[in-house]
This record gives C-alpha cells, sequence and structure tokens, in this order.
C-alpha cells in the first residue's frame, strides 16, 4: 500500500513539474515579448529624440534630408497633402497605435487586407497611409527669360532658353527653427522627393542635350519646396508667310501635368504674372521679341481638357531694315534706273539696250539669291509680288524702246522732211509751191468752180480753193512723243504701286 501511495504521490508531482515548466516557459516568453516591447518602445524614443536633435546646430542639410526623407514618415508616391492638417507625412506614425490597432482588427478579419499584408510591404504593421482629405495641390509657376536666338530670319523657329520656376508646399517636409538653414538644398535628393511631373506640348523640341539636367531644388522652413529648371527650346513658331517679311511670327510653349488631372493638381502663374519676366542680361541674336504674355491655356486649344495647363505666347518681329537694305532699296534702283532710257535719243540703241538688258539681269540675280532662303510654300507671298511687279516694270520699260525703235525707223509717208525743233514740212513739188506750204490772204491759189479750164484767184476772192489732205506725223515724231508719255507714265505708275504694295501689307500684318 505504501508503495502505491508513493507512487501516486509520485505521479501527482510529475504532473505539477510539467505545470511548473509550462508556466516557467509562459513566464519566460512573457519576460521575452515585455523586453522586446520595452526595447521598441526605446528605440521609438531614441528616434523621436533622435529626429529632435537632427535639427540641431551643427547638422548638415543632408542629415536633416536623411531624417525628412525617412519610409516610414515620407512617400515620393503620394502628393501632399492640402486639406487634412493633422495629415503630416503621408503615412503613420510609429506611436500611433489607435490607428494600428484598427487597422490590425480590419485588417485581421478581411481576408483581402490579409492578402495584402503578406504580398505588399505598403500595408505592414509600422506602415500604414491614414485616409485624408488631400485636396488639390497648387503649383506656382513662373518663367525668366535668358537668351533669344533665330537661327535664319526666314524660318519659323525661334531658339528661346529660359528659367522654369516651380513652387509648391508640402507640409511633409517642414524642419523645426532650430536649424541655421534657411533653406536645405535637396539637389542630391533629387530621386527621393515628390515632383510636379511637368510636361512641355507645342514647343518644337529640345535643343542638345534633350533632356537638360540644370535644376535646383529647395525646401524651406514652413515645407514650402522651391524648384527651377533651365530649358533650352526650339519653337516652332506661326506666321503669315503670305505677306513674308511683314508679318509677326507667334511661338508658343504649354505646360501641364502629365498624369494629374485637373482636380489633383493646378498649375498657376506666380503673383498673375501677366508677362514673362526678363533676365538682365536677355541676349538676343537676330530675334525681335515685341511682345510677350502668360495665360491660361484656352480649352479649345488645349491638349486635353481635364488637365491644368499653363500657355506662354511670344510674339516676334522681323528686322524690317534688312529687308529694306537687300531687297527693296535694291529694287527700287534697279527699275527706276531701267527708266533711264526714256530720257535717252530714240535711236541710242547700244545705250538703251545696255541699259535694259543690264538691269533685267542685275534683278534676276537680286532675287533669285534671296529668294533662295525663303520657305517654299504654293501660295502667293508678297515677295512673290514684289518680284513679280518690279520684273514687269523692267520688261515693259524694254519693251517701249523696242516700240520707239521700230516707229521711228518706219519710212515717212509723202516725202515728209523732219527738221528738229519745227513741224513737219512737206519737200517741193516739180513745177508748184510746196505741198505743206501755207497760202496768205493775198496769194493766188487754183480754183475748181471755173467751168472746165482751171483758173487762179486769191484766196479772198471768194473761189473755192483745192482742198489739201492733212499730212501725217513724221515717224521721228511719233518715237518722240512716246518716250515723253513714257517719262511720265512709268514713274507715275511705279510710286502707286510702292504705296500700295508697303500700305497694304504693312496694314496686313
Amino acid at each position: 500500500m505504501g508503495w502505491v501511495a508513493l507512487g501516486r504521490c509520485a505521479g501527482g508531482g510529475g504532473r505539477l513539474s510539467s505545470v511548473l515548466s509550462l508556466s516557467l516557459t509562459s513566464l519566460a516568453s512573457s519576460l521575452i515579448f515585455t523586453i522586446l516591447c520595452i526595447l521598441t518602445l526605446a528605440l521609438t524614443l531614441v528616434t523621436l529624440v533622435r529626429a529632435e536633435d537632427i535639427f540641431e546646430d551643427g547638422k548638415s542639410d543632408k542629415e536633416i534630408l536623411d531624417n525628412l526623407l525617412l519610409s516610414t514618415r515620407y512617400d515620393k508616391r503620394l502628393l501632399p497633402p492640402v486639406q487634412d492638417a493633422d495629415f503630416c507625412c503621408g503615412m503613420r506614425w510609429p506611436g500611433d497605435a489607435t490607428g494600428l490597432s484598427n487597422r490590425s482588427s480590419t485588417s485581421s478579419n478581411d481576408p483581402k487586407n490579409q492578402y495584402k499584408n503578406q504580398n505588399n510591404n505598403h500595408y505592414t504593421s509600422h506602415q500604414h497611409l491614414r485616409t485624408h482629405l488631400r485636396g488639390t495641390l497648387t503649383v506656382n509657376v513662373s518663367v525668366l527669360l535668358l537668351s533669344l536666338a533665330s537661327p535664319d530670319e526666314s524660318s519659323l523657329k525661334y531658339e528661346v532658353e529660359f528659367l522654369l520656376q516651380q513652387q509648391w508646399y508640402d507640409p511633409r517636409l517642414r524642419y523645426s527653427n532650430r536649424s541655421q538653414y534657411e533653406f536645405l538644398n535637396a539637389i542630391h535628393h533629387y530621386d527621393d522627393i515628390w515632383l510636379p511631373d511637368t510636361y512641355f506640348i507645342m514647343h518644337g523640341d529640345f535643343k542638345d542635350p534633350l533632356i537638360p539636367v540644370h535644376f535646383a531644388l529647395r525646401i524651406y522652413r514652413n515645407g514650402t519646396v522651391n524648384y527651377l529648371m533651365r530649358r533650352h527650346l526650339i519653337l516652332s513658331c506661326q506666321g503669315r508667310l503670305n505677306i513674308f517679311p511683314f508679318d509677326d511670327p507667334l511661338c508658343s510653349f504649354a505646360i501641364e501635368s502629365i498624369s494629374y488631372e485637373q482636380t489633383a493638381i493646378t498649375y498657376v502663374w506666380k503673383n498673375d504674372e501677366g508677362t514673362l519676366r526678363k533676365s538682365p542680361s536677355l541676349t538676343s541674336l537676330n530675334a525681335y521679341l515685341i511682345k510677350n504674355q502668360t495665360i491660361t491655356c484656352p480649352i479649345k486649344v488645349s491638349w486635353r481638357g481635364n488637365y491644368s495647363c499653363l500657355k506662354v505666347d511670344l510674339i516676334f518681329t522681323r528686322d524690317r531694315a534688312f529687308y529694306f537694305t537687300t531687297v527693296f532699296i535694291p529694287g527700287i534702283i534697279l527699275v527706276t534706273s531701267s527708266f533711264i532710257t526714256f530720257w535717252l535719243e530714240w535711236n541710242a540703241v547700244p545705250a538703251r539696250v545696255m541699259i535694259g538688258v543690264t538691269t533685267m539681269l542685275n534683278f534676276f540675280t537680286t532675287s533669285n539669291g534671296f529668294r533662295s532662303t525663303l520657305p517654299v510654300v504654293s501660295n502667293l507671298t508678297a515677295m512673290n509680288v514684289w518680284d513679280g511687279v518690279c520684273m514687269c516694270f523692267i520688261y515693259a520699260s524694254l519693251l517701249e524702246f523696242v516700240c520707239v525703235n521700230y516707229v521711228g525707223r518706219k519710212r515717212p509717208m509723202h516725202n515728209v522732211v523732219y527738221r528738229p525743233g519745227e513741224n513737219p514740212v512737206t519737200q517741193k513739188r516739180e513745177g508748184g509751191p510746196p505741198t505743206g506750204a501755207t497760202t496768205g490772204p493775198n496769194e493766188i491759189v487754183t480754183c475748181t468752180n471755173c467751168g472746165p479750164n482751171p483758173c487762179t484767184h486769191t484766196t479772198t476772192n471768194g473761189c473755192t480753193a483745192e482742198l489739201r489732205k492733212k499730212e501725217p506725223p513724221h515717224p521721228i515724231r511719233v518715237a518722240k512723243t512716246i518716250d515723253v508719255i513714257a517719262r511720265i507714265t512709268f514713274p507715275v505708275a511705279y510710286f502707286m504701286f510702292l504705296t500700295f504694295f508697303f500700305i497694304h501689307y504693312k496694314g496686313t500684318s
């Protein structure tokens, strides 16, 4: 019996030892869990203390930015918050236990959330997104012109170099005022900060390199981000070649977000600027900017209507003095030089031929040399009108000389003799007075009413004198008359053309 009792006691002690071992295991597990919680809390406190200490004097902007851009408190994939004032960093703080427990309970009950926790690090226990109202982010834009250039005056391409400044507010990047930095230079954290995906439309092309890397990125104490880019564009402009060179080309380019709609991002001109700012060192090479404006893209010309868009219009003019000195004035000189032939003798063949042919060839050479630099278009332009009319005047003066020389060399009728400075007279016929001579009141003339036999009477006795036919003008006089008329009509007609040409095309522009 004793042995049995002793065995029973031994069996009970085994159960006791099992229970005791289980209790010790649970106690150890609880102790380890408590120690881990304490370490986690201490680590969190140390992190927060270091976060406060990182903004003290003597710390570099790199250290401050490294702390601001920790993955537990900043995600560049998220837009900066606007309306949720309590929302700071786009993610939950490590010590946000309430939200964490709510999120944990929700995720444990929802199979979909459990699947996300297993497959997406974005939903881990220390990194949860916070539901908030983002609102519309406002990006202030300004443009500072640096240089303007036109590689070819007759082309519709202008080179524009400018600084594009974008400014917005991101409360996630605020830092303590105890820092000695008025702003942080974040150029080396370019790939870690959220930036607007600004896209250039209606511009033409970037000048090499295609994507310039010249930029500046600053973060101010209150979270304002200033992003400055240098851009060099070759703008494809819109001009009116039908009135070239009196047109004023319009060059435009626009910016908008490539992925964020207007409800997420709105671009506005900084300080409601109506015109672009110009650098004091603005340089211009064969480009004459007469007007510029900054506007919001009209809906009818916007690339996509539901995206915020800003437009820049640059209106250039051409160097009119260049065209007057190389095209118009030489053309006027050549045309008026062809009119000199009208003041030369009608039979000065070598001089008149040389002047007419030389002016025509010179005008052909001048117009062809200039026309080779013009853009090829199928419609009638102002330069075509100028060349055509000037060539017609030169050719008409040459034809006038041909007509005058032909008329002057014709054989005269009725043996008319031309004496310079006098009226044409007829030669004396044999046995009678000159045919073209006039009769006085007492001169004897032959009458026709004296019967079958001729008789003679004075011109005052009432007899009917023999009628004489009026002789035609001498060809030389006709030739000289044509020259006299051309001296007036040609210059007057050309002056009228010049007046109409410059007034019409200048007014059209």
